[in-house]
């Protein structure tokens, strides 16, 4: 039997200041399988950042541990890979030097690095703006650029905190559409946060419904739809139903 990937064994997550105690996260619990993709809905100020975070080793949580493969994560890997809600793209290199910065940092070879940050730029659909700087581009391109450089070093995992929030609804859409056809391709493991419920169904293999601060998570609910997606699936009975019954989850509270 496979398995889970990355596992948050009763993660929690008190933030602290000299006159401030903040607990963010309360035990929150979550497996995930290999190659699967998974959302993550909640309230705001939830804790859903919080603990992309602690998946992705970029903070050590105030106590319980995550697994990533079976062994403790207490760093950064280069096996992970994250998307942050804004591009976070350095304004003076072009498009492909932005894309090909941690083939750098992990001393790849120049040849190699362009090589590799081409076949990323093909894949997200940007090659003719290789040479381009980060302010020519849409806010929806400059998003594919930073996932172009999220999977430049083949990541298993791929962590994304609502990496299509800023963008407006038609660019959105095609985001969407665009990870779902990177994914089937790649065949990561993706963990996505978003605010939006049909995004979440639209997307996901499971969605996961975390309470308000602190943020445990609540429930899970497979979707059930078939893959390959199409824009025809939000109109299935079967997706409105899903959708309604998210929507009531997070009204709830639990």
């Amino acid at each position: 039997m496979t398995e889970p990937i990355l596992i948050a064994d009763q993660l929690q997550m008190t933030y602290t200041a000299p006159d401030l105690s903040l607990e963010a996260l309360a035990e929150a619990d979550m497996a995930v399988m290999p190659h699967e993709f998974v959302c993550i809905i909640g309230p705001s100020g939830c804790g859903k950042s919080t603990l992309l975070r602690l998946l992705g080793g970029l903070a050590k949580p105030t106590a319980g541990r995550v697994l990533y493969r079976g062994q403790p994560l207490d760093r950064p890997r280069s096996t992970i890979g994250m998307v942050f809600q804004q591009p976070t793209l350095m304004p003076w290199r072009t498009v492909i030097q932005n894309v090909e910065l941690p083939l750098q940092i992990l001393g790849v070879p120049a040849k190699e690095r362009e090589q590799r940050a081409r076949a990323m730029l093909e894949l997200v659909g940007l090659h003719d703006f290789s040479q381009g700087l980060p302010r020519e581009l849409s806010g929806g391109m400059q998003q594919r650029v930073s996932l172009a450089r999220a999977l430049v070093h083949e990541p298993d995992t791929l962590l994304l905190d609502e990496p299509f929030g800023s963008l407006d609804a038609l660019t959105r859409e095609r985001m969407n559409d665009e990870v779902l056809r990177i994914w089937r391709q790649q065949r990561q493991t993706v963990i996505m946060v978003t605010h939006d419920i049909q995004e979440a169904v639209y997307l996901a293999d499971r969605v996961l419904v975390m309470s308000p601060r602190p943020g445990r998570i609540v429930e899970e609910v497979p979707t059930h739809l078939p893959h390959p997606r199409h824009r025809s699936v939000l109109y299935d009975p079967r997706f409105a139903d899903l959708a309604r019954h998210l929507r009531a989850s997070l009204h709830l509270g639990n």
